[in-house]
């Protein structure tokens, strides 16, 4: 079951960190994208100890979790945004200008449709994230623009989408960056794109990828049922 929003003790007076915290989800996030549902979905140990084969698990990263953001008047989508990636666990106090807060990201993916399936995709992205700023995969930096990470099947967990991977970006149509009292956060944007797509993004940059999605209008939204930008043309 997914925790209430502003379920970190907002009694006065609060603690940094539940400061910070909820102004994120409080201020932050509405501002951004609209009024968010009253629940978050958490990331489970299991997703740790069964998908990413971890045997021990810090506790912090169970806080961590996916906020929905249904459709608005403005916004015929569904937003998907982690929350807890920038808690300052190990800050008790304002930053200074240009510090980061926690891990400095969190991760937005826009949808045509709802579903489980985006959820549980965007929970798969922020654990690997913090395994990745943990140093569990020696040699791997955390995630970058134009990271492209493979789904090992369709987006939707169903064989009818093409989308098979998902693309690190950014500048999509929210402010890039936000900044809390415990310092800066980038928001990196998830994008569904296709084998082909994602061949052309190695053959030639993710800069020519992102231009051939924005062209068909592929970009920032993933739309499962889409075929690739790159249908017939030649990579």
């Amino acid at each position: 079951m997914g925790r209430l929003r502003g379920a970190v003790n907002l009694t006065s007076p609060a603690s940094f960190l539940e400061r910070v915290w909820a102004h994120r989800e409080e201020v932050i996030y509405p501002a951004l994208f609209g009024p968010l549902a009253p629940s978050t979905a958490p990331l489970p140990a299991q997703l740790f100890h069964e998908m990413f084969k971890q045997e021990s698990v810090d506790p912090r990263w169970l806080h961590v979790g996916v906020m929905t953001a249904p459709p608005t008047a403005q916004r015929a989508t569904w937003i998907y945004v982690t929350s807890g990636l920038s808690n300052p666990w190990e800050s008790g106090s304002p930053a200074p200008e240009g510090e980061l807060s926690g891990l400095g990201r969190e991760f937005v993916f826009e949808t045509t449709e709802p579903g489980d399936w985006a959820i549980l995709r965007l929970q798969h992205v922020a654990a690997f994230e913090l395994l990745l700023a943990a140093g569990r995969y020696s040699g791997h930096e955390p995630l970058g623009l134009h990271d492209r990470l493979p789904l090992r099947g369709p987006i939707t967990f169903r064989d009818e989408s093409a989308l098979r991977w998902l693309l690190v970006a950014s500048d999509a149509w929210y402010a890039p960056t936000f900044t809390l009292e415990s310092g800066e956060v980038d928001l990196l944007t998830l994008v569904g794109i296709t084998d082909d797509e994602a061949q052309l993004g190695r053959e030639q940059g993710g800069d020519e990828l992102l231009r051939a999605l924005r062209a068909r209008g592929a970009f920032p939204v993933s739309d499962p049922k889409r075929t690739s930008v790159l249908s017939g043309t030649k990579l």
